[in-house]
């Protein structure tokens, strides 16, 4: 038995462009940013956003349905605003270019050239059009010749932008027949334990604990506050465009960091037997976080829950599914007794203050994960007389994965005897 899920990719590729109008699509893209600057001043004045699209459109030189989706794309921004309690108020004086945004086949088509290439037109501005083919990886041109080819795909809303003065085409497919099993068919689960600087796995049978890793990703958390000090103070300097061009700069180190995290978390998972990957539901974690001015900043702005978004869908693009947990007590409970107290834990150390087990506190976290996960899928859990030695692999700047290396000594692990464990 298998669920039957929508599953969609975004594939980003570089434009070869042929038309000798480049300047065209730069221009378009100021003019979108004037539409977004203008959606997020209006929301911000309190007008109706259903009146927003059609008040703007009246003033925009873009294709209708581009201007929508622009406008579509602000208005989004200004939601996500409100959702987490005020954080992050999007601009309306964004400086620079802004991503054209716009449905397949009426703001840009896609066809296939006797030569093999992907060729592209993307209506800038109306009646004015921008020609020539793409360029990217292998992989993506492949999903995107199959995706126009095959009825199991849907080209949908693509993003033409400029990055690093390059012009680029992000184009969203759709697999509408894509299947992925059926999480009741799964053998192994694997806990998945998001983190401010890593992310904590354990696979679990019903054989007991197969194995565990932790995945340290540090320059997330130095980058982000690298960068929250330069906006900082060019804010207070008044430079405005500055600022923003550094939150773009930060968005996009970020969100490439995390994909590369994702892909190794779905990459571990399936060595394992008809994985089924198990997340905390951290919809409301935000509303339960009050630490003081600095760290709610920085707790309210972890990208928790796009990293799950990102691993859930690269998931099941593997066919692999993915389901959803109650975090209550996940890092205060000893997974070998089940006492739970939030004297427990001790930054990246776990000790249980009943039955003395140490452990490292995210690979804790995740075993409880794990073991909920199972319970949820009506296993009967295994009793865990032992974990395996903590395993630890970082991330480095270029995306690869070095071998597993010794963690600091407050980052260790402790083998459920007592002795310290160290990455082999």
């Amino acid at each position: 038995m298998t669920d039957s899920q929508t599953l969609v990719k975004t594939l980003d590729f570089q434009l070869d462009i042929q038309s000798d109008n480049e300047s065209l699509l730069y221009d378009a893209t100021l003019e979108a940013r004037s539409v977004y600057n203008e959606t997020i001043r209006l929301a911000k004045q309190g007008v109706d956003w259903h009146a927003i699209p059609d008040r703007v459109a009246d003033d925009a030189n873009l294709v209708k349905n581009t201007t929508q989706r622009v406008v579509a794309k602000a208005l989004d921004a200004m939601e996500n605003y409100y959702e987490y309690d005020d954080f992050g108020q999007p601009s309306h004086t964004k400086d620079g270019p802004y991503p054209l945004r716009a449905n397949y086949e009426e703001g840009y088509t896609l066809s296939l050239t006797d030569g093999g290439d992907v060729a592209f037109r993307i209506s800038a501005k109306p009646y004015k059009h921008v020609e020539g083919v793409l360029k990217g990886s292998d992989a993506n041109l492949d999903i995107l010749k199959t995706a126009l080819e095959s009825d199991e795909w849907k080209i949908g809303t693509a993003e033409a932008l400029f990055h690093n003065n390059s012009p680029e085409l992000h184009v969203n497919v759709t697999n509408t027949e894509q299947t992925v099993r059926d999480k009741q068919d799964s053998q192994t689960v694997v806990g998945v334990d998001v983190n401010e600087d890593n992310v904590a796995l354990t696979a679990l049978s019903e054989g007991g604990i197969e194995d565990t890793l932790v995945i340290d990703f540090p320059e997330i958390k130095f980058e982000r506050h690298r960068y929250f000090t330069m906006r900082k103070r060019v804010q207070n300097a008044g430079k405005e465009s500055l600022h923003d061009t550094l939150e773009g700069r930060e968005e996009r180190f970020v969100r490439d960091r995390l994909h590369k995290v994702s892909r190794h978390i779905v990459k571990w998972s399936q060595q394992f037997e008809k994985p089924c990957v198990v997340f905390e539901d951290l919809k409301e974690i935000r509303d339960s976080i009050d630490y003081g001015t600095r760290m709610n900043r920085r707790l309210h702005h972890l990208p928790f829950r796009a990293l799950q978004f990102y691993t859930a869908y690269k998931s099941s693009f593997e066919g692999i599914p993915t389901t959803w947990i109650d975090p209550k007590y996940t890092s205060q409970q000893c997974p070998m007794c089940g006492h739970t107290e939030r004297a427990n834990r001790q930054k990246k150390r776990f000790k249980c203050k009943s039955c003395e087990h140490q452990d490292h506190s995210d690979r804790s976290a995740s075993v409880n994960i794990a073991v909920k996960g199972a319970k949820q899928l009506d296993w009967t859990v295994p009793a865990l007389n032992s974990l395996p030695v903590v395993r630890t692999v970082r991330r480095q700047a270029s995306g690869a994965v070095d071998a597993p290396t010794v963690t600091h000594p407050t980052g260790r692990g402790y083998q459920a005897d007592g002795r310290m464990g160290v990455s082999d």
